[in-house]
């Protein structure tokens, strides 16, 4: 499935360089600044560190202790599932800590719940925050947060929570299930209460803020190409939720699609349209296929690890 996505990712990369035009595309690229790429590259590496410590965060919310290098392993491995939809594949991570610490998944798969709900929480804020540089920019944020709310209710709220799985229980198809959703559903609240869901949105919204900062590195890397602090903010968190609600693969094709669009539309003519496209495969480079390149890498080292203690318990 990684492999299907990845080449759909190929296909949507090769789209944006036929509409940027792929002689002009190659001169924009080979003009784009090494340092302005790798600083890219590194604040999406440091968003990675914040999310581990949000990881972390919530594993002690739900009073399981895990130490901090095997936790990071476990969860860096996650990033394999970043092209899932809503990156809700992430909960391969509960999987691994089953297999490493003997963990219930049912008490740790929440956790991917509560990252999805600080992550909407936090772009829509930085969408709220660059609004001002498009005109119906507003509006449009008023109109996510209105639903992010909405979300938030039905999970947090436990009178809701309780009534919709008292309706569950009605089904006779639903009602073996529900004290299994009912287990989860604990763990969810504990990781929803002010404190805790107020801690994981300000770590969401310092990673997503890392991430925006990619985009504007990199816009800048190209010879005079300017583009606004607010611009690359909204640019960034509107096409990165509109890929989320698409629920397709990581997004593909309409992060890609909602991101030149907006670069073109909030940069004026100081944005062509090759520097734009050019821009988004490099920030996408960055955040997505380098996430899942690091997932492959920290998959292959849990698996070594996996592979070492059961040789030991066996030579004892």
């Amino acid at each position: 499935k990684i492999a299907i996505a990845a080449v759909f990712g190929g296909l949507v990369f090769a789209g944006l360089a036929l509409y940027g035009d792929v002689t002009k595309l190659r001169a924009a690229a080979a003009n784009v600044s090494p340092q302005a790429v790798l600083l890219g590259f590194g604040l999406a590496a440091c968003n990675y560190g914040l999310r581990i410590w949000r990881w972390q965060y919530y594993l002690h919310c739900i009073d399981i202790s895990v130490p901090l290098v095997e936790s990071a392993v476990i969860f860096l491995s996650g990033f394999v599932m970043s092209v899932t939809p809503g990156k809700v594949g992430e909960v391969f991570k509960s999987l691994l800590l089953y297999e490493a610490r003997g963990v219930s998944m049912l008490r740790t798969a929440p956790i991917v719940i509560a990252e999805r709900l600080t992550d909407l929480i936090a772009l829509v804020l930085l969408m709220a925050l660059g609004s001002l540089a498009f005109e119906n920019g507003v509006l449009i944020a008023a109109g996510v947060a209105v639903m992010v709310g909405g979300m938030v209710a039905v999970f947090a709220y436990r009178p809701l929570g309780e009534a919709l799985l008292r309706f569950a229980e009605r089904f006779s198809a639903l009602a073996k299930l529900v004290h299994k959703v009912r287990e989860a559903y604990e763990s969810l609240l504990s990781m929803l209460r002010p404190g805790p869901l107020l801690f994981g949105s300000l770590l969401a919204l310092l990673a997503w803020s890392l991430e925006c900062g990619t985009l504007y590195a990199i816009v800048h890397g190209f010879p005079g190409t300017t583009l606004p602090w607010d611009a690359a903010v909204f640019a960034y968190a509107a096409s990165t939720i509109a890929g989320a609600l698409a629920m397709l693969p990581g997004g593909l094709g309409v992060t890609e699609a909602g991101m030149t669009g907006l670069l073109q539309a909030l940069g004026g003519s100081a944005v062509t349209k090759e520097v734009a496209t050019a821009a988004t495969i490099l920030v996408r480079l960055a955040t997505l296929w380098f996430a899942v390149g690091i997932g492959v890498i920290a998959l292959s080292v849990f698996r070594a690890q996996r592979r070492s203690a059961e040789a030991r318990q066996v030579s004892i």
